[in-house]
């Protein structure tokens, strides 16, 4: 049985087949590690997993993957990375939490170089199905002032006016996606990730997100005995956090449902919290028996005054939506930046991204 999709018919594909070669860029990082690992434990056994950074540097490392320490930025290495593959997932960016993305703008927006090359690559070598690794940040800024922001849908993308840097280098590969299945008719399926967090992520060094920052300066402020922290801007910011466990099934449930061929859809909790109740529910976590000071950094980078995910669409086409709490993630979350924190202060090698 066959449908049309944006004029096109769209033709029934075969079950990936355990051996057929999937490939994951971006996998030395967190949500690519995260990945790999996920299609590892649902039985796939040719799995090709890409990353600029050395080896050494890799997140997480699975056991019988092909690992490549290529920087897909470069077309003669899509070339490489996409040869053989059925299925393509790119996830390859230079980013971070807010304190990277409002600093280091050119080098997100280089990052277009990526999905350039690598949708061409892939279409070139006959993969069945890509899938884009968009973010929240493509929507529309001028929504994003209210700390009382109302969810953002699918549509209010347009009219554009997406974060400067990071935010303009995502909407336009979506475009490129597409386009790629409008003319060309590969198959592309393209989520707006919304803040996602979990253990194995970065958690130090200035590209982690407010759950792992807030988590590190809790854990600092107590192996140092102070009862003081720092929270950027006033604490009034409000964002919806996804646990990594439901961004990767959600990636899956994605590329996978024809109904969603080149259709930017939110991947991303809808539970909004402010980031002075994020950190209540880190202290939480951490056993806290009394509050931290708080002092408010207005200089530092804050971004958008509101960002909340609208799940409408994809409850209606997958039946599903991210269900982990964010006290439930949080308490992993916490356990694992402890760890790491001090396995680092014994002498230890742990990874921060």
């Amino acid at each position: 049985m066959s449908m049309v999709k944006n004029g096109r018919v769209v033709e029934v594909d075969e079950p990936t087949k355990a051996d057929d070669l999937i490939v994951i860029t971006g996998a030395g990082g967190f949500i690519g590690g995260n990945l790999v690992q996920y299609f590892t434990r649902k039985g796939f056994k040719n799995i090709r997993a890409v990353d600029k950074k050395p080896l050494y540097e890799w997140y997480l490392h699975t056991p019988g993957v092909e690992n490549l320490c290529l920087d897909v930025s470069i077309e003669e290495n899509c070339r490489r990375v996409c040869e053989g593959a059925v299925e393509v997932y790119n996830l390859a960016a230079d980013m971070g939490g807010m304190g990277f993305i409002e600093r280091f703008r050119i080098e997100c927006l280089r990052s277009i170089l990526i999905n350039t090359h690598m949708v061409e690559a892939a279409y070139r070598a006959g993969v069945r199905r890509y899938f884009y690794s968009s973010s929240a940040c493509a929507y529309n800024t001028l929504l994003q002032q209210d700390p009382n922001v109302r969810a953002l849908k699918e549509s209010d993308a347009y009219p554009a006016m997406a974060e400067r840097g990071y935010g303009w280098e995502k909407l336009m590969s979506e475009m490129f996606c597409q386009e790629y299945w409008a003319e060309r008719g590969m198959k592309t399926f393209i989520a707006r990730f919304h803040n996602v967090y979990g253990p194995n992520g970065t958690w130090d060094g200035g590209r982690e997100k407010a759950p792992a920052a807030l988590s590190r300066k809790v854990v600092e402020a107590l192996d140092g005995g102070s009862e003081d922290i720092t929270i950027w801007g006033d604490g009034s910011q409000t964002r919806s956090f996804m646990y990594i466990d439901d961004c990767v099934q959600g990636i899956d449930k994605i590329t996978h449902c024809d109904e969603l061929i080149a259709t930017p859809i939110n991947l991303g909790s809808s539970e909004l919290v402010s980031i002075n109740e994020l950190l209540t529910k880190v202290e939480k976590a951490a056993k806290l028996k009394k509050p931290l000071n708080r002092h408010y950094d207005p200089t530092a980078p804050k971004g958008v005054g509101g960002r909340n995910s609208d799940n409408t669409f994809i409850k209606q086409v997958l039946k599903w939506e991210p269900s982990t709490t964010l006290d439930e993630g949080l308490a992993k979350t916490y356990a694992w930046i402890s760890e790491q924190y001090h396995r680092r202060k014994s002498g230890k090698r742990v990874g921060i991204g």
